[in-house]
């Protein structure tokens, strides 16, 4: 698994934007290959979205944004190829049925069906399961993930990983097809303040490597660029248009039909690198709609 070039990320006044009002909208970016950028905001206030969109699972209906030198939304095809989701709740949940070990496998069968070249799927079974297992190795090493610390080895449960495991798992399997682009959602959720340095040591791992990174979080270190998303709406029948703009800085992508009634403000990170400016406007079930809409893509 060799490193991968980084895919650089801009957009101009980004957004979605659907039957109930706006998701995200006016996001500006210009992330540099193999940086990484920090996605802030509440709760319901698009930030799953524009991960989405960015990485070519969300159509975005307003401006447009350039991923690898691949134009959204037109290029939304060319975009998965090189992008690819860490964890993301309700789009791609590890599935706590499996085991450690059968949940790698399938992400590697998964990444050679459908994003492995036609000739792979041509070569002997021993041939096959054995550049499985190399390229699955590998993943875990970047990823931090040492089965033979788990309870039961490979044979552990999804279920009984703690969180900043779960968070590996998923990255690991990411990290399977190559991606020029990672996007991770909810990163530091749950985690203590320990677990969550970890997790960012090891997203500027991946980021050293060549892998651009984009991470919705709670609260990003002060030496990453951020962007926000804004707040929800304090009121049912406030307007699209009257909340103010604020100026932000980050990296992000999504993709998507989306639905919301009203604008809420974006605001800059104090110490945060200046990346990008944006505007959002958003409400919890604007952004549902659209996160049910990339489940059935």
């Amino acid at each position: 698994m060799d490193s991968p070039h980084g895919a650089a990320v801009k957009a101009e006044d980004f957004g979605l934007k659907g039957p109930r009002g706006w998701v995200f909208r006016n996001i500006a970016i210009d992330a540099a290959p193999g940086s990484i950028t920090a996605v802030e905001g509440p709760s319901g206030s698009g930030r799953t979205c524009l991960l989405l969109a960015l990485t070519g699972r969300m159509k975005p209906t307003a401006g447009h944004a350039e991923v690898g030198g691949h134009r959204l939304p037109k290029k939304m095809a060319a975009v998965r190829r090189i992008a690819a989701l860490g964890p993301v709740s309700g789009v791609n949940d590890l599935d706590q049925a499996l085991t450690v070990a059968e949940q790698l496998r399938e992400g590697a069968l998964l990444q050679r069906r459908y994003e492995g070249p036609i000739r792979a799927l041509l070569r002997p079974r021993g041939e096959r399961r054995a550049s499985a297992a190399a390229r699955i190795e590998e993943a875990l090493a970047v990823a931090g993930l040492d089965l033979a610390t788990l309870p039961k080895g490979p044979r552990t449960s999804v279920r009984d990983l703690e969180r900043l495991e779960s968070v590996r798992l998923s990255v690991a399997i990411a990290l399977l097809g190559d991606p020029r682009l990672l996007a991770l959602d909810d990163l530091d959720l749950k985690l203590s303040d320990a677990e969550r340095a970890e997790a960012w040591s090891l997203l500027r791992a991946i980021a050293a490597r060549g892998t651009t990174v984009f991470a919705v979080c709670s609260e990003a270190p002060q030496d990453i660029p951020v962007v926000r998303t804004g707040t929800p709406a304090k009121t049912p029948d406030a307007k699209p248009d009257s909340a103010p703009a604020a100026e932000t800085d980050a990296k992000p992508e999504t993709d998507a039909k989306p639905e919301s009634d009203t604008k809420p403000e974006t605001s800059t990170k104090p110490d945060a690198k200046p990346h990008t400016n944006t505007k959002t406007e958003t409400n919890t079930k604007g952004t549902d709609d659209a996160l049910a809409e990339a489940r059935r893509a």
